[in-house]
């Protein structure tokens, strides 16, 4: 009944937040208690939530003032650099711009930190995307795919996770995966490089226009109308107004493209890259909360907020909390100052830490009421008896549906162990298993459980369910590419 019932939920859940009819936040908190309810369970949940919040508060702590602290730093400049070299880089191409987001989500991801890696990654492409009328959700989409190959970095968790739980060493298990793990890596960004290609086909080529100065270039990007030889060339902001719209099909689910995003596009193609349309101002050279005297200082605190995080020297919430009272205080030292940096990011604050809290009702419910318990035990019980000398296999393959449902924790200390028990009597090594449990993190990033994926929706301005509907498909066989370069290789 409770396996049942857990799978309801989950589905009611997708089904209802890929068709808007409810949001997020009112379907993470209505649909768990009442199945809550239904599972005669009802007079617990005030347990079950509290437990459930207990356990991700820290969580939200730390969104709340890594938020704040990376929102200070874009405030004063210090990723304005970034933004002009993939600027350099894309060019105005979308096939570029797209390649250009899987790029910089992979490298940030070194940092092991998936809403570090989304906050970054947004502010610095989110502009070229809403300027230029591509796809949000494919920007998304490409920055968390990215960032979950990326997470299986041993200081990411999952790596760490399954060392503990099996009782291995983290190394043992990265080291061998590394070849799978980079052929992953490279299959998101031929996807990027592929879906960039739709993108260009779409909006058509755009041009920098005048491209006599680099910086001009930088901060004057105008689309140019579609051409059927798709070559470049420069044309005037009313050339733009009279292109064909952008088709609202396919993969602009999400997107900002359309006859209002063109015409954005043309009244601002003169000015600076910073407009209200755009509701960001990183290449905006005369907005009054930048800090360049304080560059070098806010670079070095961020390196060194990075390193301690990656060092574990203190947990992390309590690393941002620090980091953000320091920018804080440092950047602008009057009061008045600080408040209005904190009121100019309370509605992203407000949006995540939403999320999480409610987030807190489903897992907490899962969890208190045995529905995940109770899942994991009847697909483990479902596997055939002549898939056993077959578990790493196995293994890769649940890890999919089963680090998308559940959390890391609930994964890899509750059912990974099972699964290496059962692959253990038939001769396969726990070292096989602990690695094959890492293929689905390419999927697992873009789970509802995962609350990083609300600060990447949450700042691209993307509906969660369009970013679940357009992500799952591409992540899921970014996991299937990780698991079948592992068994080609040997690894698994």
């Amino acid at each position: 009944m409770l396996t049942f019932l857990g799978f309801a939920m989950i589905a009611t859940f997708l089904v209802l937040i890929m068709m808007k009819k409810m949001s997020p936040i009112a379907a993470l908190v209505l649909i768990p208690a009442l199945f809550c309810v239904f599972a005669g369970k009802g007079a617990h949940l005030g347990d079950y939530v509290i437990d459930g919040v207990g356990k991700l508060a820290p969580t939200a702590a730390m969104l709340m003032f890594a938020i704040v602290y990376f929102g200070v730093m874009i405030d004063v400049g210090l990723f304005d650099p970034i933004v002009r070299g993939i600027l350099r880089f894309c060019k105005a191409d979308p096939m570029r711009v797209v390649v250009g987001t899987a790029v910089l989500a992979a490298i940030v991801s070194l940092d092991g930190d998936g809403s570090t890696t989304f906050m970054i990654t947004v502010s610095a492409m989110y502009p070229l995307y809403k300027r230029l009328g591509l796809s949000l959700v494919v920007m998304t989409g490409v920055a968390a795919t990215a960032n979950g190959v990326m997470n299986t970095l041993p200081w990411g968790g999952p790596t760490a996770r399954a060392a503990t739980a099996l009782k291995l060493d983290a190394a043992d298990i990265f080291v061998p995966m590394i070849p799978a793990l980079a052929m992953g890596l490279l299959f998101v960004f031929v996807l990027a490089y592929v879906l960039g290609v739709k993108e260009r086909r779409r909006v058509g080529t755009l041009v920098l226009p005048g491209q006599v100065e680099r910086e001009a270039a930088e901060e004057e990007l105008v689309p140019a109308a579609p051409a059927a030889s798709g070559a470049s060339a420069p044309v005037s902001a009313s050339a733009v107004t009279s292109a064909p719209a952008a088709s609202a099909s396919g993969e602009g689910a999400g997107s900002a493209a359309g006859p209002d995003a063109a015409s954005a596009s043309a009244a601002h193609g003169g000015g600076d890259a910073a407009t209200p349309e755009d509701g960001f101002q990183g290449l905006d050279p005369h907005r009054p909360t930048l800090r360049p005297h304080l560059y070098w200082f806010n670079a070095g605190v961020t390196v060194a907020l990075l390193t301690a995080m990656i060092m574990e020297l203190l947990p992390i919430p309590v690393l941002f909390l620090l980091g953000a009272a320091l920018a804080l205080t440092v950047n602008f030292p009057h009061m008045p100052d600080q408040k209005a940096r904190i009121a100019a990011h309370a509605d992203n604050v407000l949006n995540v830490a939403g999320m999480v809290f409610a987030a807190a009702v489903f897992t907490g419910v899962l969890t208190g009421t045995g529905m995940v318990k109770h899942m994991a035990d009847w697909l483990v019980g479902a596997i055939p008896e002549g898939m056993g000398p077959h578990m790493a296999l196995v293994t890769g393959l649940l890890s999919l549906p089963l680090t998308y449902f559940m959390s890391n924790d609930g994964f890899y200390f509750g059912v990974l162990p099972v699964l290496a028990e059962a692959g253990a009597a038939h001769g396969v090594s726990p070292l096989e298993i602990a690695r094959a449990s890492l293929v689905g993190q390419a999927l697992h990033m873009s789970s509802p459980l995962v609350p990083a994926v609300y600060v990447l929706v949450g700042m691209a301005k993307v509906e969660f369910g369009d970013h679940t509907r357009f992500t799952v498909k591409w992540a899921a066989l970014t996991s299937l590419v990780v698991l079948a370069a592992g068994m080609l290789f040997g690894i698994i």
